[in-house]
């Protein structure tokens, strides 16, 4: 029995995968469990219908982030920071707070969890971190630690 997967099954197949089964596998484990569907034409056009939908989302999607990249070129974030005598930072500035600190800025929210440079930022100037904002597509946000009071 020829059976389409709603979920991946181990050693059967990925989802959406067309797959050979023997149909007492299929009546009593794929179809109570809600793993598969019976392959039909009804069924193989619904698939292809949410691989349409998944596509276009998917293309959507990838054409957002590639908007924000370009967006993400000319805005910088700039953070005041206490410094000690020889130019060294009390502490240093962190993937949550550049996250934060583009949303209390700029108006744009950034998951920290995407951020390539992963390392916290202890020392003054510019710094220029990398951030996967979808497959494919990398921004990068400008950060600039100053001396607090000047």
């Amino acid at each position: 029995m020829k059976v389409i997967l709603l979920k991946d099954v181990k050693k059967l197949g990925k989802k959406d995968q067309i797959v050979n089964v023997s149909d007492g596998y299929a009546t009593n484990f794929l179809f109570p469990n809600r793993l598969a569907v019976a392959e039909s034409q009804k069924s193989k056009e619904i698939l292809n219908k949410q691989q349409e939908d998944a596509r276009i989302l998917e293309a959507n999607l990838k054409a957002k982030a590639s908007e924000l990249a370009e967006q993400l070129k000319s805005l910088e974030v700039t953070f005041p920071v206490k410094v000690g005598k020889d130019g060294k930072l009390f502490g240093n500035v962190s993937l949550k707070q550049v996250e934060e600190a583009m949303l209390n800025q700029h108006n744009i929210t950034i998951d920290k969890r995407k951020f390539i440079d992963k390392g916290p930022l202890d020392a003054l100037g510019y710094h220029r971190l990398k951030i996967e904002l979808h497959k494919g597509v990398v921004g990068v946000i400008n950060v600039h630690i100053v001396e607090e009071g000047k």
